[in-house]
């Protein structure tokens, strides 16, 4: 059973996977930029 978190492998392409995995991973640029967006989306 799935927890409901994360993404299929079976309804997304490889590269939709690396950018879900990129984007949660606190080493990954990626990850600092979405955390610094939901940052100033607070602000206002």
């Amino acid at each position: 059973m799935s927890k409901g978190k994360g993404v299929s492998v079976k309804t997304h392409t490889t590269q939709q996977l690396n950018d879900y995995a990129n984007q949660n991973n606190p080493n990954n640029k990626a990850y600092r930029a979405r955390e610094a967006n939901n940052c100033e989306m607070k602000k206002k």
